[in-house]
């Protein structure tokens, strides 16, 4: 998949949410309807701690029917990630190889190792999500997501919005951004969905 550029906003308030996905300048450039998908992830790393460290996603996310096994890295720049994604529904050898294979850097079979990772974290949450189009022909998908990120024993509370960039240059979708945020009072997130459910107990 190569590099993904997103924005996470936090949102706190579900009816704020509502408010945000019904907003007039969000309906002018959807193509289409709000889809629901339950979204249940696994996020998984080495008892050393190998993905962390390195600052790498590994990940197992049940999407509605269908289940996708992902990694993310970090680039250097703020707000993208190096992604690749494979449709399966185990994380093991076959998988770590269909991913390296779709263009994930090599390091990952090294961070994978002898096969000795676990589940340490998870996030449990509907998705409503659409795409948008704007004058330059650019294209983004609206998330706007409400539930739960799940440590070991304690949860968190999740209501943001995100808006990935899917086609085009990105200064419509930062646009959109700014406006989001000066409209509802938005701040951007700072952390991933991972980072804020490792810190969990």
């Amino acid at each position: 998949m190569g590099k993904e550029l997103e924005y996470k906003l936090q949102v706190g308030d579900p009816g704020l949410l509502k408010k945000i996905m019904a907003d007039p300048r969000i309906e002018t450039l959807s193509t289409e309807e709000f889809h629901e998908t339950a979204m249940h992830t696994e996020y998984f790393d080495s008892p050393d701690h190998r993905f962390s460290q390195r600052h790498w996603t590994l990940r197992r996310r049940q999407e509605g029917e269908v289940s996708v096994i992902c990694v993310k890295t970090p680039t250097g720049e703020r707000h993208t990630r190096g992604e690749w994604q494979i449709i399966g529904k185990v994380l093991d050898d076959q998988a770590i190889t269909a991913l390296v294979e779709d263009g994930a850097p090599l390091e990952l079979l090294y961070l994978y190792g002898a096969g000795d990772i676990e589940p340490v974290c998870g996030a449990k949450f509907l998705r409503r999500h659409k795409m948008l189009r704007f004058p330059d022909g650019s294209e983004a998908e609206l998330a706007c997501d409400q539930g739960l990120l799940l440590g070991k024993t304690e949860t968190m509370s999740l209501c943001e919005a995100e808006l990935e960039l899917y086609k085009g240059a990105p200064e419509e979708m930062l646009q959109l951004v700014r406006y989001l945020c000066e409209t509802y009072g938005l701040k951007e997130q700072p952390r991933s969905k991972v980072a804020r459910a490792r810190s969990l107990k």
